[in-house]
Parts: structure tokens; sequence; C-alpha cells
């Protein structure tokens, strides 16, 4: 009983299980320095992720305070950095800016600017519940609809829509068009029209800033080169007068922490946000947990997906109540916290604790920051994450991944800043190769080797075979999509060998064996019996006897037609037909 209660303990509150290494000062030092050194990197990343998602630059601070706290104290990973991230932030906006037509950044309406916070607000609810539903159900399997090599497309297209995206403020142009115009035909190719009009300081001070981060980045990893190329940036821009000099700054910050205030849950807004809801819900989960898995691997910790899920979820949810959209692991903060020598998700508590300190006293001195500095440290981390070998690795490992990771690509960009569409073509599409792989797998027709082993006619063609035995090896499950497939290749051997009596299925390739299966089964086994022809099995596994024993088909083809290895099998049939000794062929062995 006392087991029963203090595992329950630690389901409902697992970051009791930090306490323990957390009496140790070493530990302590440790997550304090790790949780600094994240905070700095978080604090101007975050405000230029905000921008990202179509919301003022401070609302960022908001999402680095309250989901970065609670993910890490319900979530699994030790490690994982929660908090704003890139590909979120823009299916966020593109979700939201469809509503109400337009990103809360750039319209003069106030009460269009609270109604497109109230669906941020909303929307990072539905997604905290929908995560948290998950992983309460132990649903977290559900992620893998989304192949690796469907996220590899998406991922790498995602990263230039979202780096092109920051290219007007780079350059110190407007962005044309509304937020849910095509990407690339209106919106890019409008800026690349206005870059006669360039406004040469704002560039200066967006490729000088983006410069200082790579080469830091190259030869200093250690410093954090984007709080050092904020701080730098924000005291020349106030120095030089770049505001009054026409260029773009964060401006005004409200001190204090974020209000709560419960998100309006209007029905109309629920249905229209869902979808949107369900895709950056499994988008942002699989970002997040492939990251832990990582980070795992080299901790040696144990990671559960579904606790993960309920992490994540209440992240969203408490944040949703303090205005902060939705939220997500990172790559970049996640990895700088385990290099700094993270161990417990305390880290992550330091980490919200000092986004507290800034939101109540350090907002007025980032009044001054350039937006072309945001712009830049948003390039910065996106293109970190464009890897197109990965692609060309997955058209190794199969053609077919290769197919649906360039497509998801493709349709991603073709279809921007509408990414779900991308995403939702490459998993359909990935899940379709699949079945059709699946629909026609390997039958291999089998001869004996000279060593006694049985191996593919097709590689070995002078192999020994015997005119009265087909014997045949399924690789692949017998289910509803295949069977005919299974049956049409068995009756063609057939009509090809007639003079074959038996016909064994060397059948240790079949895992699953469903009810068309069973039924496809049962009708060819009574359609070559009325040919005189035997339908022998081996090497069924217990899944598929399970099957065979339930639906009688057993007994329809005979407990004397099922052995345990080809060998047994063979034997029997040549027993059978009278060909024991010198005129068993399949059965010879060397020597």
């Amino acid at each position: 009983m006392k087991k029963k209660v203090i595992k329950m303990k630690f389901r409902l509150f697992p970051f009791l299980e930090w306490l323990p290494m957390l009496k140790d000062p070493n530990v302590i030092r440790a997550d304090v320095i790790a949780g600094l050194t994240v905070a700095l990197v978080l604090i101007p990343q975050s405000m230029a992720y905000a921008a990202l998602a179509g919301l003022p630059a401070y609302f960022g601070l908001y999402i680095a305070f309250m989901p970065v706290m609670v993910a890490a104290l319900w979530g699994s990973s030790k490690q994982l950095a929660t908090g704003p991230v890139a590909v979120v932030s823009l299916m966020s906006a593109t979700a939201l800016a469809t509503i109400v037509g337009g990103v809360a950044l750039d319209n003069p309406d106030p009460d269009m600017v609270m109604r497109y916070i109230s669906l941020a607000m909303l929307l990072t609810l539905i997604i905290g519940v929908f995560q948290f539903s998950l992983g309460f159900f132990k649903l977290g399997i559900i992620v893998n609809f989304l192949s690796h090599p469907v996220i590899v497309g998406f991922t790498n297209a995602a990263a230039l829509v979202i780096g092109l995206s920051q290219l007007s403020k780079i350059f110190g142009v407007s962005m044309p068009g509304a937020a849910g115009d095509h990407f690339l035909s209106i919106r890019i190719w409008g800026v690349l029209q206005q870059l006669g009009e360039t406004h040469m300081l704002t560039f200066i001070m967006g490729m000088s800033a983006f410069l200082a981060m790579f080469l830091l980045k190259k030869y200093m990893p250690k410093m954090p080169g984007v709080l050092v190329v904020v701080a730098a940036t924000t005291l020349i821009s106030y120095f030089i007068g770049y505001n009054e000099k026409g260029g773009s700054v964060v401006g005004a910050i409200p001190e204090g922490l974020p209000a709560f205030a419960v998100p309006a849950l209007n029905l109309a807004d629920f249905w229209a946000l869902l979808p949107s809801a369900i895709i950056i819900s499994l988008v942002g989960f699989m970002e997040a947990i492939s990251i832990a898995k990582a980070m795992a691997a080299q901790t040696r910790d144990h990671i559960d997906p579904n606790r993960e899920l309920i992490g994540q979820g209440m992240g969203n949810i408490v944040g949703s109540f303090f205005q902060s959209y939705p939220s997500s692991g990172s790559f970049s903060r996640s990895a700088v916290n385990l290099n700094a020598g993270a161990k417990t998700g305390f880290s992550s508590v330091i980490t919200a604790l000092v986004v507290l300190i800034t939101l109540l006293f350090l907002t007025p001195l980032l009044y001054h920051l350039p937006n072309a500095v945001l712009a830049a440290v948003i390039m910065m981390a996106v293109f970190g994450l464009i890897n197109f070998s990965a692609v060309k690795h997955a058209w190794r490992a199969n053609v077919h991944d290769g197919i649906a990771a360039i497509v998801t690509f493709i349709c991603t960009l073709g279809f921007a800043p509408h990414l779900d569409k991308g995403i939702l073509i490459g998993a359909g599409l990935a899940l379709g190769l699949y079945l059709y792989r699946t629909m026609k797998p390997r039958v291999a027709m089998l001869g004996r080797y000279p060593d006694g082993t049985l191996r593919d006619l097709q590689v070995n063609p002078n192999l020994l075979i015997d005119e009265d035995i087909l014997v045949l090896r399924f690789d692949g499950s017998l289910y509803f999509a295949n069977v005919s497939y299974f049956e049409d290749t068995i009756l063609e051997e057939v009509s090809d060998h007639q003079s074959a009596k038996y016909v064994l299925v060397v059948g240790d390739g079949i895992n699953e064996l469903d009810a068309s299966g069973e039924e496809v089964v049962h009708h060819l086994m009574e359609r070559l019996r009325s040919n005189g022809i035997t339908l022998v099995f081996s090497g069924l596994k217990k899944q598929i006897f399970d099957v065979v024993r339930a639906t009688h088909l057993f007994d329809s083809i005979g407990k004397e037609n099922f052995f345990a290895t080809e060998d047994m099998a063979l034997e029997d049939i040549y027993r059978r037909l009278g060909k024991e000794g010198e005129d068993a062929i399949l059965l010879n062995r060397p020597g």
C-alpha cells in the first residue's frame, strides 16, 4: 500500500524526483548556472519569436515565464528547455491571421489586436488540453503518424519560410500583402521588388548582428552570443539615435507580470482553430520529444513520451491563462541547457525566475532594441534547422521515404504560410506509400542451396527444386491490403508448375493475420484442395496460430499441415509422396 502511495505521489508530482539530487550543492550550482545561461539566450530569442507569431515582442517574455516552469515541473526530461520556438510561432501566426485577417503586430485597430491576443490564448488552451489528453490516456504513440522523413521535409521548408519572412525587417522595407497571402509569389516577391528602397542603417544593423552572432558561435561558442549582440546593438541604437533616423525598435514594454485572464471560449472560434491546434500540437510535441530523446541518449535518462505530453500540455494550459501563445521544446536552448551542465528540471525553474525579474524590473532597458536585430536572431536560429543531407539520407534508406520528404518540402513551401497543409499532404503520402509497399511484399520462391539451407531462387537460379513441391516465403503481414496479392501469387505459381502436389508456405516472415487474410487463406486452401494440391505452413508465429485456431482455420487445413520448421514440413511431404531417401531432392544434405 505504501509503495502505491509513493508511486502515485511521484506520478502526480514528478518533480519530487529531483529532491534527492538537489540535496547535492554541486547539482544546485550546475542547475543555477545552466538556468541563467538559458535565460540569457531565451530573453532576446523569445521576443524575436513573439514577433514571428504576429504578437508584440513583449509577449515573448510572457511565454518564457509560466510555460517554461510548468512544463519542466511536470515533464519527463530533465534538460528539455520549453518556450517559444520558430516553427510553432509561425504556424500559430498563420492559424490566427486566417481568422482575424492579419497579425496583431501590423494591425492599428486596438480591438482587432485584442481579438488576436484572445484567439492566441484560446489556441494555446486547445493545444494544451489536446496534448494533456493524449498523455493522460497514454496515446503518445499517435505522433508516429508523422514519420521522420516527413518531419525532415517539413522542417527544412519551414526553416526557409521563417528565414525569408524576416527579409523585410533586415532590409527595412514593408512586407506586402496580408498574413494569409501566398508567401513566395506575393509576400517575398513584393519584398524583393522593394530592395531599391532599402533603409541602409537598418540593413547594416541587421547584417552586422547576424555576422557577429555567427562569428561568436563559431569562435567563442561558450559565450552567450545572442545576448552579447542584443545588448551591444541596443546600446548602439540608443547612442546613435537609431529610432529617430528611421530605424524600427521594440519600443515600450509593459512592466510587471502578465495579467491572469481566462481564455474566451467561443464555439465558432474553437471549431475554426481546432484543425490547426491539432497539427501544431503534434508538430510541437514531435520537436520536443525528439530533442528529449536525443539528450536522454547522452545522459542515460529515461524519457516517458506520455508524461512529456502531460508536461507540455500543462505548460500550454497554464500559459493560456497568462497571455501566452503556444510553446514547445527548443532545439537550441535545450542544447545550451545540456552543455551548461543542467542536472534536473530545476534549471528551467531558474530560467523562469530570471525572466520574472526581467519582467518586473528590466523591461525599460529593451526599448531601443532594433527589430532588425530580432530578425537576425530568428534567421540565425532557423538556419541551424536546415539539413538537406537528411533528405538525401532518407532517399538512400528508402526511395519512398525520400519521395515523402521531398514532396513534403515542396508542398510546405508551396502552401506557405499555411504550413499545416504541407505536413498533412506529406503525412498522407507517407502513409499511402507505406500501404503501397505492404500491398506487394516480397514473395520468394525457394530451392535447396548446397549447404542444405533454403534460399531465394531469384538470387540463386541454379538451386535444387522438386516439381512436386512449391516452396515459397511470404515476407509480410497477411491483412486486407495484400492478401489478394498473396492468393494471386500462389495461384500464378501453381499455374506455372502444373505437376505441383504440395504448396509449402514458409511463414517465418508473417507477423499478422487479420479477418480478411484468414478468409482468403481458407478459400485458397479449398481451391487448391479441389485441384489435388495440399497447402502446408511452417514456422508460423504464436499470434498467427492464435488467429488460425480461433477461426477454426487450423481444423480446416488440418493439423497435419502445420509444422514448426520447413525441414520438418518437407520431410513429412516427401514421406507422403513416397520420395524418401535419394529421391528427396530438397532434403539432400552435403556429404
